[in-house]
């Protein structure tokens, strides 16, 4: 690692720590005597979501994130919930090794975990997310949540 003040190839390591999902990296550089640090990450292979009109974008958990804040907006669920759905989803696509991942599954993930947590925004995020054609769709939505209890 280069010292960022004197420019020396050779700097030293003499403290490292867990920070977040990156390693914190004290060094001290032999030439000019002065300390910094560095951080390093694990670089995550780029997924890509593939959208109902088949393009393609990057994965972006903060996007996912916001649509389901929206869906649990003045509900009884935790923010912590809400990133740990987005966290589940980004690691079992890296657990599977997988570069792609549609809407619609992204979409039906989700739904699976809101309707164990809360019916509301179950109904709201699949209002927004599942293309209701008419309202007797929407309706059967409903009914099939009070049938399961």
């Amino acid at each position: 690692m280069r010292c960022p003040y004197c420019g020396c190839d050779d700097t030293k390591v003499i403290d490292t720590r867990d920070a977040d999902d990156k390693q914190r990296r004290r060094r001290s550089c032999p030439e000019c005597g002065k300390r910094f640090t560095t951080y390093e990450q694990v670089e995550r292979p780029e997924l890509l979501v593939n959208k109902k009109d088949n393009t393609y974008e990057r994965f972006d958990r903060n996007k996912l994130i916001q649509g389901l804040s929206f869906a649990v907006k003045k509900r009884p669920v935790p923010g912590s919930i809400i990133i740990h759905i987005a966290d589940d989803i980004e690691n079992m696509c890296l657990a599977q090794n997988r570069d792609q991942i549609s809407t619609a599954e992204i979409s039906d993930i989700v739904l699976s975990r809101l309707r164990d947590i809360d019916e509301v925004a179950y109904v709201r995020f699949a209002s927004v997310n599942k293309d209701f054609d008419n309202v007797e769709r929407f309706l059967e939505l409903i009914s099939e949540l009070k049938e399961r209890g």
